[in-house]
């Protein structure tokens, strides 16, 4: 067998283990049978010992597992450890780091190789190979043990996560159920609510495991499914005479045979009747385990079996989502959590009762985080390890400030959490005194604070905030909302409605930008990179009928008004902005000459979000009317950092000095050319961000609703000259950090000490 096929056999089995401890006796047991040594053997850090526990060996003696620690740093494992490299050696026992435990009876065994398992940067454990022949392990053995401690890293992580990895090193302590998954600080605020989990469209990993509410539906739910799959594949399997084989049509009649209540179907209704599961949840538990069964086989036929039962698994599902009864009772305070959350994920719940946010996947400036902060929602992303599908109703306290969702609170960390909900209420009513006063600093110098809408709600809260226009209307909104393409009309009287609630301040719509983290389920755009890909302008440009009927749309909503104004995003060269430019003056020419709609024509503006509109500023100041600066993308951009991936997340910041050089340009080469200029990215609702987005020249500053007042009360607190010499400081700044850490201390003031939360 090959060591790409053992290590394939090794991570499948491994996934189907049951628990931790069985994942562990896998990895020993599968390594030391395809390196042909003696031991192989696991060492876990004990952070509250500080020491390495052998936790899984097959060659060493069984009852030194759990019993043997190695105090961090000392022997042969405590030097893998403290290096984070591996460690060949044809005899161990001559090494001056050499320790020796007689009750492991490793006095037989002379070659050694250790490799650390790493999880972000973090030394998690030890994984280990020992033999009784003196030899050096060649490279392709230590590449291989390498490759399975990386893999291992993520189980181990993961049970650290969910605790499980402490009870198994630490026994003897009290049990507890409380757990604390770390996430990406989205949006800031603490909650405590009931969960609803919101699945995916037919993705069996993705379905939350759920109690039946009544078994005998569930029962007739499922035995429809099942009917209608099975019509599905006898339609199919006739559809495919004379071009398919009998041998191959064959897998139809498979297909069916599963579904029979002797085969997959009896499995599911045992759980329904037994354990009282609804039927998605049994079925996917059911179709999930035969899928595992087939990936860990040898032989590479049914291996390939596994696809065809996923497959059957989705159809079923499928069927199954499409008659489930729909909720029609929510509990007031809803914490929405799921594995990707969208902005779809809206629609199906009254979002007056959301209280919190919690996703598996995403980061802090994913959209959905975005439309958190809008509307004053605590939000954590990218919570990798978060079991969010056995969650459902469950109540859980969302920390949108450290990135916490916590599961099972006990009722001392319940009682400090209630205690700082009110200190934000507090926090919340004293900002309200700034409510009537200008925006402007102690030195007299007036910055524009406008805001970022998309939701009705979040455009009332704009106005009671003192919200003097709309810097960026996020008009895919009403797009992501439906299951089609609005209609001219539809889009009208959305557009209609912001405009009139505004009116007369100006309000900026951004055409529809979606790609990147943007997909309509109508309209899929598939890539391997997304946010490289096809995107903004450029999906627009390729579908000009979309594009001009939300042209028409916007133009004929503001007619009376004349309050709109026109901004084109992920604009990267002239050509694009001249082909946009043709298209507006067309729609604008058909309405106003050939239909007789008396419009004023509409500011056009472009979105400075890439660095290669950052180094032609000059060239698209002087053919726009305006511009604004999208500080999410521009800074995904110039970092080369995936905001939507949590992996990298804490790379990700506004504050970077690259990203302040880089807005000092472009706020100078707005002012070269005499063209107003904004920002309306995230940075700009951040009250460290806004400081030093006014010092590099931006009077127009465009943020979520719920920011309006905590920047205005920090931007009360400063001189432009006091923010100038801090921008001054900061630009030469090795990293974003230093840049965060230098401004807090200089604007250490109690009047703003409660504003820095991110």
């Amino acid at each position: 067998m090959s060591i790409l096929e053992s290590l394939r056999k090794i991570v499948q089995e491994a996934n189907s283990a049951k628990n931790f401890d069985e994942v562990l006796n896998v990895i020993v047991h599968q390594v030391k049978n395809t390196m042909d040594t003696s031991v192989c053997s696991v060492y876990l850090y004990n952070k509250k010992d500080d020491n390495y526990v052998l936790m899984a060996s097959d060659g060493l003696n069984p009852d030194a597992v759990g019993s043997v620690c190695l105090p961090s740093g000392k022997g042969l494992v405590g030097l893998v450890a403290s290096r984070a490299e591996p460690i060949n050696l044809e005899e161990a026992s001559v090494h001056p780091r050499f320790a020796f435990f007689p009750e492991t009876d490793e006095q037989l065994f002379h070659s050694f190789l250790g490799s650390p398992i790493i999880h972000q940067r973090v030394v998690l454990g030890v994984l280990v190979v020992q033999d009784k022949q003196t030899r050096r392990y060649d490279e392709s053995e230590e590449s291989f043990l390498v490759t399975i401690a990386a893999q291992l890293s993520g189980v181990i992580a993961h049970a650290n996560a969910t605790g499980e990895l402490n009870r198994t090193l630490n026994p003897q302590d009290t049990p507890t159920n409380e757990r604390i998954y770390s996430g990406v600080a989205s949006a800031p605020g603490i909650a405590i609510g009931t969960v609803i989990a919101m699945h995916s469209h037919t993705a069996l990993q993705a379905t939350p495991s759920r109690q039946a509410i009544d078994v005998d539906t569930e029962l007739i739910l499922f035995r429809k499914a099942m009917s209608l799959v099975k019509s599905d594949m006898r339609a199919l399997d006739k559809s495919m005479v004379g071009i398919l084989s009998d041998q191959e049509r064959a897998l139809f009649d498979a297909y069916v045979c599963m579904l029979d209540d002797q085969a997959l179907g009896g499995e599911v209704i045992v759980l329904i009747n037994e354990d009282g599961l609804s039927a998605q949840s049994a079925w996917t538990q059911v179709i999930l385990s035969h899928i595992n069964m087939f990936k860990s086989m040898t032989d590479s036929y049914l291996r390939e079996r596994a696809s065809d039962l996923e497959d059957l698994g989705r159809r079923v599902l499928s069927y199954l989502q499409e008659t489930e009864t729909k909720r029609t009772v929510f509990p007031d305070n809803i914490v929405l959590v799921g594995e990707d959350l969208s902005a779809a994920s809206f629609a199906s719940v009254p979002l007056e009762k959301i209280v919190a946010i919690a996703s598996v996947k995403g980061s802090r400036n994913s959209h959905l985080a975005i439309l958190g902060r809008a509307i004053g929602i605590p939000t954590v992303m990218g919570a990798i390890d978060l079991p969010w599908g056995n969650l459902d109703g469950e109540e859980v306290i969302v920390d949108g400030h450290n990135g916490h969702v916590i599961v099972y609170p006990n009722t001392s960390l319940r009682k400090t959490y209630e205690s700082q909900v009110l200190e934000e209420k507090l926090l919340a009513a004293d900002l309200e005194k700034f409510l009537d006063q200008p925006c402007e600093t102690s030195d007299g110098h007036k910055v524009s604070l406008w805001v970022n809408t998309g939701l009705r709600i979040d455009s009332m809260l704009s106005l009671d905030r003192g919200a003097e226009g709309v810097g960026l209307y996020r008009s895919e909104i009403p797009f992501l909302m439906l299951d089609r393409f609005p209609s001219e009309e539809e889009q009208r009287k959305s557009y209609r409605e912001q405009l009139e609630m505004f009116s007369p301040r100006p309000v900026t719509m951004r055409t529809l930008d979606i790609g990147g983290d943007k997909d309509l389920s109508y309209f899929p755009i598939e890539e391997e990179n997304p946010f490289l890909g096809w995107r903004g302008i450029r999906v627009c440009l390729d579908h000009p009928e979309i594009f001009l009927v939300q042209l028409r749309a916007m133009m004929k909503a503001s007619l009376g008004l004349n309050n709109l104004s026109i901004l084109l995003p992920m604009i990267a060269s002239m050509t694009e902005l001249d082909s946009a430019l043709v298209l507006i003056n067309q729609v604008y020419n058909e309405l106003t000459q050939e239909e007789g709609y008396e419009i004023q024509r509409p500011h056009v503006g472009i979105m400075i979000e890439v660095p290669a509109a950052v180094y032609q500023i000059h060239e698209f100041a002087r053919k726009v009317d305006f511009l604004s600066v999208g500080t999410n993308d521009l800074t995904q951009y110039l970092l080369a950092v995936d905001r939507n991936n949590s992996r990298v997340a804490d790379l990700y910041d506004f504050c970077h000095p690259a990203v302040l050089r880089a807005l000092r340009v472009i706020a100078s080469g707005a002012k070269d050319e005499c063209t107003p200029i904004s920002v309306c990215g995230e940075m700009a609702g951040d009250p460290i961000g806004a400081i030093l987005l006014m010092a590099a020249g931006f009077s127009v500053l465009s943020m979520s609703a719920t920011s309006l007042l905590k920047v205005k009360a920090m931007l009360r607190q400063v001189s432009l000259v006091e923010a100038k010499q801090l921008l001054e400081d900061v630009s030469l700044m090795p990293d974003a950090q230093s840049v965060r850490n230098y401004v807090e201390q200089a604007l250490n003031k109690a009047e703003v000490s409660g504003l820095f939360s991110r």
